[in-house]
């Protein structure tokens, strides 16, 4: 389907054209209700998206775009467990992983609950095994480090919640991620950490990802130079994998080995075993209210209309902003510290997901998909590149996302924390005229010249559209919503741009290509002529000055 040919395609184009150069402040000055009619709170969680550069038109044109790609069609498809990722023939169930009702799903005939509780009953055993200090290492000490090595959707899911949650985090136990191929990562961990009271769980889907076997084979090695017996392994590593035959060979037992499934998405695992870590610190009743947050958001996406449906919602305004008022980027703003992995979270989810110019149907895309996420810390932003938002000409549309009460309640934090989360919405959105800048500065008692030199720098553009998305507290019902808000949110701009969210090809070639070239830099062949000069180049130098 060609979506750029259709008429809603093309009257939205006219819609820009009409609206393209109404500023935030002529909208909100037309309606005293805008903040009512362009917001929204489901059980607590406030998104307010009245800043974005839209009218009640807009939505309504998005929304008739949303139903032209059959939007409903396709999500409904998608919870009755159809193998809508195409490329792989696989279905997309991550929604099943937090569905705590007693019933079949995604239907009778192929329910996957049995198997999804199974592992959530595990899940349940080991942590109350670790937190209550009954499970022991080889040396009969109670655990106290947990280490997640893991990547992706294996690292940034699990790392980004139990940072969040991590005012609830089990007082003895301390959580570290490892991703990196890098050994720095591993090595000074290493170094800190007591092998008798350390646990890994090592969350690998095939269990051949090469950044996580490394990592775990190098803290296997760790563990047996003081265990010095093969049997301690069973006492300090759990696996989370589809492969439960190569976990077998690493000397894992079946105990402790958590099964996830092919219908399971890496960047959609964290409500799977793959959240053990999470688990293990919030404990298990606090990881399912996680999961009940999610579900919640769950039945919204699938109950609402379109036109009150806040994944679809969110879809919309982000294609709008990409697609007809040409965005390039969008940045993700959070406000609370425990929160400031949300951006590489929505990094690996949007990019990866969305980062696409085929269609599902093998066909170039017709339009740009995916803008580039970034983002950072707020407060840290407004000292680094928030100067570029207020004047450096680019149209950035921003996601500020902040917990009104803090989970580290200290006197004299929070409301200075809130102001300026609200302050930098407002400023981008409403900006300073010129005349207002005049009139500030003449307040000042600036003399005239004084002022006209002054002048040009104190004028702030403004219209730069956000959403601001609130929560009471920072707790795992709260996450939960969060989180999947954004996911589905990634897959109604999926089925729009007519993609296939749920594949990721454009991760191999590089991975083919590192396979190829390690020979090379570790003393093979020093010059290939099937590689380009330049990698070769590259390669003499690292065998020059290299230690590997």
């Amino acid at each position: 389907m060609n979506i750029t040919n259709t008429p809603e395609w093309q009257a939205l184009l006219d819609h820009k054209d009409r609206l393209e150069h109404v500023h935030l402040r002529d909208l909100f000055a037309a309606d005293e209700e805008r903040f009512a009619n362009f917001s929204f709170e489901l059980d607590d969680l406030l998104v307010d998206y009245s800043k974005q550069r839209i009218d009640a038109a807009t939505l309504s044109s998005l929304i008739e775009l949303a139903r032209t790609t059959d939007v409903a069609g396709w999500r409904d498809r998608m919870f009755a467990g159809e193998k809508i990722n195409v490329s792989e023939e696989r279905s997309v169930l991550h929604t099943a992983l937090r569905h705590l009702e007693f019933t079949p799903f995604p239907n009778a005939e192929q329910d996957v609950m049995p198997q999804v509780r199974a592992v959530r009953k595990q899940m349940r055993d080991i942590v109350e095994r670790v937190r209550s200090g009954l499970w022991r290492g080889f040396k009969g000490d109670a655990i106290q480090n947990i280490v997640n090595i893991g990547i992706g959707g294996s690292d940034l899911g699990p790392k980004l919640a139990t940072r969040a949650l991590s005012a609830l985090q089990h007082p003895g136990l301390t959580f570290y991620y490892v991703s990196n191929l890098d050994s720095a990562h591993l090595a000074p961990l290493l170094e800190q950490l007591d092998p008798r009271t350390t646990l890994f769980i090592v969350a690998s889907k095939t269990f051949t990802t090469q950044e996580t076997s490394i990592n775990a084979q190098t803290a296997r090695n760790w563990l047996l130079a003081a265990a010095m017996e093969e049997w301690a392994v069973g006492k300090h590593f759990i696996a989370v994998t589809s492969s439960p035959a190569k976990a077998h060979e690493f000397g894992i037992p079946d105990s402790n080995i958590l099964e996830i499934w092919d219908w399971v998405g890496g960047r959609y695992s964290l409500w799977s075993a793959v959240g053990l870590s999470v688990a293990l610190a919030i404990g298990m009743n606090g990881f399912e209210r996680m999961l009940k947050g999610a579900e919640t958001m769950d039945h919204h996406f699938q109950q609402m209309p379109l036109e009150k449906n806040l994944p679809v919602l969110l879809a919309l305004i982000s294609i709008w902003n990409t697609n007809f008022l040409g965005a390039e980027t969008t940045a993700i703003l959070p406000y609370n510290e425990s929160i400031r992995h949300l951006p590489a979270f929505l990094q690996q989810l949007e990019m990866e997901s969305n980062g696409k110019t085929v269609s599902r149907d093998g066909e170039p895309l017709t339009c740009r998909a995916n803008p580039i996420v970034w983002g950072e810390i707020g407060v840290n932003g407004q000292h680094a590149f928030f100067q570029l938002l207020h004047q450096g000409g680019w149209l950035i549309p921003c996601d500020f996302v902040v917990a009104a009460s803090s989970d580290y309640p200290l006197p004299g934090h929070q409301a200075p924390l809130l102001a300026n989360c609200l302050a930098q919405s407002s400023a981008l959105a409403f900006g300073k005229t010129e005349a207002q800048a005049r009139e500030e500065l003449s307040a000042a008692g600036l003399s005239d010249a004084h002022i006209a030199k002054l002048l040009p720098h104190k004028v702030f553009a403004g219209n730069q559209p956000s959403t601001t998305i609130l929560m009471p507290s920072l707790d795992p019902f709260q996450l939960g919503m969060l989180l999947a808000l954004y996911e589905h949110k990634v897959f109604v701009q999926g089925v729009i741009w007519g993609i296939n969210s749920f594949d990721q090809w454009g991760v191999e070639l590089g991975k083919q290509l590192a396979n190829r070239l390690l020979p090379s830099i570790t003393g093979g062949q020093a010059d290939d002529a099937s590689l380009d000069a330049s990698t070769n180049g590259l390669i003499a130098y690292f065998r020059r000055h290299g230690h590997v």
